[in-house]
């Protein structure tokens, strides 16, 4: 639970936040009860420009209570409801998400989850701009993610961790399902069947690192060791938290950099490689997210159209 916060005072901010955007929301009976939300990634919040211009409706996190501000680059810090594809389904963007390197407990970060879960939704989609580990991946490729590696809740810190919030979930949450596999096997058909997309689909595990450095030389070696395929900093404490509020997952990794994990030149003898050759930078991350976000988009707005 959130630092300085019982159960009790945590539930009743969920639901003062649900009926502040139920109020919001109300106007519209299509929005009332989304069914989808997708939560948009470093360089992804475009995904919001896929919903019908005609039904938006955008609320700021400063404007809902138990929302805190997003403060990353890329990270708008606002939810956008509307209805997406020929079959109108209502969805829940959150554009911008909250991160713990931000100084956020994971209590505050999930909490949009818990507060979606709340209003009906049923399906989650997370979105995120992630490192290549694995040797094969390349920057612009997409990396579905089939299962993940919690580093820091090996170690405690998890967004679970506290007194269970029974009315949400058990105690003991599986995460052996936690990526739903039909709604992996529709991303790819509708992506390679549908709209004949060339971009490379990889399916792989994903490694949660705390951020918000990024990874060192041997970092990203010891990653690779415990089987992860690309790392970043967020989307695992969404999943897990979506899993014990009973919803659906589909997350999807962006591969904007290839890790860097040959050991740095030695000073002891010559070697001709720079040691900032192939250094990652946010900048970079959103221009990759940037080239490939169309392909994204319209791979999501295809898949949730069938929802």
């Amino acid at each position: 639970m959130a630092e300085n916060i019982s159960v009790e005072e945590y539930l009743q901010q969920i639901k003062h936040a649900t009926a502040i955007i139920e109020s919001r929301i109300g106007g519209s009976s299509e929005l009332k009860h989304p069914r989808v939300m997708i939560i948009c990634g470093s360089g992804l919040g475009g995904i919001a420009d896929t919903l019908d211009p005609s039904s938006i409706i955008e609320i700021s996190y400063s404007e809902i209570p138990g929302f805190k501000t997003s403060t990353v680059q890329g990270h708008a810090g606002k939810l956008v409801f509307g209805l997406i594809g020929a079959n109108k389904v209502p969805v829940m963007c959150m554009v911008g998400r909250l991160h713990f390197y931000e100084g956020y407990t994971f209590q505050q970060t999930t909490f949009p989850v818990r507060v979606a879960s709340k209003i009906g939704v049923s399906t989650v989609i997370v979105t995120n701009a992630a490192g290549g580990i694995n040797a094969e991946y390349k920057a612009g490729e997409l990396m579905l993610i089939e299962d993940h590696i919690n580093f820091p809740g090996l170690a405690g810190w998890h967004p679970l961790r506290g007194p269970n919030m029974e009315e949400f979930g058990p105690r003991f949450q599986p995460l052996s399902d936690a990526y739903d596999h039909e709604l992996r096997k529709l991303f790819v058909t509708v992506a390679k069947d549908e709209l004949k997309l060339t971009r490379k689909i990889n399916e792989g595990t994903y490694f949660f690192a705390a951020g918000p450095t990024f990874e060192s030389r041997a970092e990203v070696r010891l990653i690779r060791t415990l089987g992860g395929d690309a790392v970043g900093m967020s989307t695992v404490p969404e999943v897990i938290v979506a899993r014990h509020c009973g919803l659906r997952v589909l997350a999807l990794s962006l591969i904007t950099n290839e890790g860097v994990g040959e050991k740095p030149p030695s000073a002891l003898h010559e070697n001709p490689k720079a040691l900032d050759e192939g250094m990652a930078s946010h900048d970079e991350v959103l221009e990759t997210a940037n080239e490939a976000s169309k392909d994204v988009q319209k791979i999501i707005e295809s898949v949730v159209n069938k929802l």
